[in-house]
């Protein structure tokens, strides 16, 4: 059973040396499976998901005396997840790859990692997923899955509002092209 805590609890947890890792194992109870897969659909791969994850584990426990309360822990803790994983893609990358080029080898990779009693429709849709430039992909995710508002977004991705609501706009008209595309 997971206890959902607040916020100023957490904090005020994490803050006394004497319960820091009570809290820290207490806010990734509560928060570390979003936060996985948040990075898993950046990243697709489950390693690369968890050694991002791990990554951002470490920074969100050492750095956690930043956090200034201004916003939402859950959007500081996004921020960095979101970074962590980004960081993961580019390690993947050689210096004549972009990160955006990735798609084919993500694609190769969501199919070898996906059940066989998969749902085809979700498959497909998590294709057309990667076909869409790192930083549609993000604002769609973010947005999609997690339900953020672009303000929220906006202060993890550190983008403009009206960028990601244009990055969220185009990835859902390609994610529909792509659809269509691929299923008549």
């Amino acid at each position: 059973m997971i206890v959902s805590i607040e916020q100023s609890n957490l904090l005020e947890m994490l803050s006394d040396p004497k319960r820091r890792e009570q809290g820290f194992r207490l806010l990734m109870k509560q928060y570390g499976d979003a936060l996985y897969w948040h990075i898993r659909r950046i990243v697709v791969s489950h390693d690369d998901a968890e050694d991002a994850l791990q990554e951002t584990s470490i920074k969100i426990f050492s750095h956690i005396g930043d956090f200034k309360g201004d916003g939402k822990l859950t959007t500081w803790m996004y921020r960095i997840a979101t970074n962590e994983a980004l960081q993961q893609l580019r390690r993947r990358t050689s210096l004549f790859q972009s990160i955006d080029s990735l798609g084919s080898t993500l694609t190769n990779q969501l199919q070898a990692e996906t059940s066989l009693d998969s749902n085809a429709a979700e498959v497909l849709f998590q294709k057309a997923l990667l076909t869409l430039p790192t930083q549609q992909r993000v604002a769609f995710n973010l947005r999609y899955y997690d339900e953020l508002s672009y303000d929220e977004i906006s202060r993890i991705t550190g983008k403009n509002v009206n960028t990601l609501k244009a990055n969220y706009h185009f990835a859902v008209e390609k994610i529909k092209k792509y659809i269509n595309t691929h299923t008549q």
